[in-house]
This record gives C-alpha cells, structure tokens and sequence, in this order.
C-alpha cells in the first residue's frame, strides 16, 4: 500500500503498532512549521498500519469514520471555546495600548506551546495521546483568539470585527468542504509526486519566512514584504491557502488508509490532530488576506 505523507498520521500509526508586521509573523510561521512536522509525523501514523506484514488485532476496535469525525470534533471544538474566551478576555480591555500588552503574549504563548506540543506529537510518537491533542487545541484556541482580535479590530478599521472574522470563518468552512468533495469524487489523486510537490511548497513557504524574519531582525520592518499588505504579501497569502487546502487532501488520504488497515479507534486522536493544524493555518491566512483586502 502507498505510503502516507502526513507526518502525525504516520508516527501515531508506527506507535500503536508497537501496543499518524510582527503579530502576522507568528501567524503564518508557526502555522508553517507545525504543518511541516505534522506532515511528517501523519506519514509514520499511517506507516505503522500499511507496512506488509500488519495484521489488524481482533480484540481492539478498529477505527471508523465515525471516530474520526467525533474526535475531530472535539478537538475543533476546544479550539474555538478558548479561542471565543481569549477574544472576549482582550476586547474587555479599555484602551488599545492594553488590548495590544495583552493579545501579544497571549498569540506568542499560544503559537509557541502549540508548536511545542505538535512537536512532541510527531516526533515523540504521542499522536494518539488525547491529553496532547487537546492541550494543543486549547493553546491554538488562545493564539486563534487573539490574532483574530488583532486582524479584525487593530489592523482593520471600516469594517466590523464580526463580519470580517465570520467572512475568515465560512471561507474555511468552504475550503474544508470543497476539498472533501475534491478528494471522494477522486478529482485529484494524492499520489507520492503530489505528496512531494506538496510537502516542497510547505518547505519553501517555512524557509522564506524564516528568512525574512531573521532579515528582519537586523534590517527592521518587512524584509520580503511577505505581511506589508501590498501585492506580494496577497499573492504570498493566497500560495499559503492553496497550500492549506491541498493538504487536506493528504489528511483525508492518510484517515482512509487508516481505516482501511484496520488501525485502533485510538488512532483518530492523531487524524483529529492533523486536520485541526490544517484547519487553523487555513483559518489564519484567510483572515490574513482579508485583513490586506480591507485595510486603507
């Protein structure tokens, strides 16, 4: 069977085995290398259950569709409690100078924990941990929040918060969607060739913005111009989401090869994790793009 690319599907299906600007710079970096990783762990999550030789166990429930779309909706659902709580925690703030002091640590320890979690899942074969899955959402739930206060209410101006946010919202709900139905009527077949152009333009996102953040730091402002709001940081904004929307594709293929291994109902932990990392970089570079599109 064709081997999975996701990272965290990979590494949670070799485990069991064994018993898958600045506030716009933390958006899309961290988003980058958490779905670099995650990529790479879903490969060794799906590896552990598609290797020759793998015989389903007859005592363990074997994962469904069912488990899948249940912790996906957990985890999804944690993320938006807390992301709810943080914008409402930073817009309670009188003044703009204490909703900035409050919503930058708040994105900063979001962003960084969720990295460090997502890490530690694919890399330390924890994919199918729900204590790491849902402490992971609740700290992306916190770094949502307040990079969508950010975008909606300090970068933007003429148009209100709610309308901009509920526009990033149903966007993503859109994309998931349409890439659901891409995928089961086998529009675009995800192949190893795929995989790897994919994961390349991942790669080549993470090193730019790598790149023009460590420039940054020495030159001051945007390097690159990949978050000035002009014409690159569109187009560099647009790349990220068609990037986002392919990967679920991958995540879809790896939950199928999954279910078809016979992979424990444990393993959807990791599937939910996967597709909730998609979900929010999806998210967060559409709400970015919006931002450009409506600013002065």
């Amino acid at each position: 069977m064709r081997e999975s690319s996701n990272p965290i599907m990979r590494g949670v299906v070799r485990d069991n085995k064994k018993d898958a600007s600045g506030y716009a710079n933390f958006g899309t970096g961290m988003a980058g290398v958490g779905q670099a990783s995650m990529m790479q762990g879903q490969q060794q999550h799906a590896d552990q259950y598609t290797q020759p030789g793998y015989t389903p166990s007859t005592t363990t429930r074997t994962l469904t569709i069912d488990d899948v779309v249940t912790k996906t909706a957990m985890t999804v659902g944690v993320v938006i409690a807390f992301a709810i709580a943080t914008y409402f925690v930073i817009s309670g703030r009188d003044t703009v100078d204490a909703q900035i002091a409050l919503a930058a640590p708040i994105m900063g320890v979001g962003a960084i924990a969720g990295l460090v979690l997502v890490l530690v899942a694919s890399f330390g074969r924890k994919q199918d941990n729900p204590a790491i899955v849902l402490a992971y959402a609740a700290f992306e739930g916190l770094f949502v929040g307040a990079i969508s206060f950010v975008f909606a209410n300090l970068r933007v101006s003429d148009v209100s918060a709610g309308s901009l946010i509920g526009q990033a919202v149903l966007g993503t709900i859109g994309v998931f969607v349409g890439m659901l139905v891409v995928y089961k009527v086998g529009a675009i077949r995800v192949t190893p060739r795929f995989t790897r152009m994919l994961m390349a333009g991942i790669f080549g996102v993470l090193a730019l913005v790598i790149g023009n953040f460590v420039i940054s730091m020495f030159t001051g402002g945007d390097a690159f111009g990949i978050y000035s709001g002009g014409p690159i940081a569109i187009i560099f904004s647009l790349v990220c989401i068609a990037l986002a929307a392919f990967s679920f594709l991958i995540d879809f293929d790896s939950a199928d090869q999954l279910i078809r291994a016979g992979a424990p109902a444990k393993a959807a932990w990791g599937v939910a994790l996967g597709l909730t990392v998609t979900l929010v970089w999806l998210y967060v570079e559409i709400l970015r793009l919006l931002s450009y599109l409506n600013s002065d």
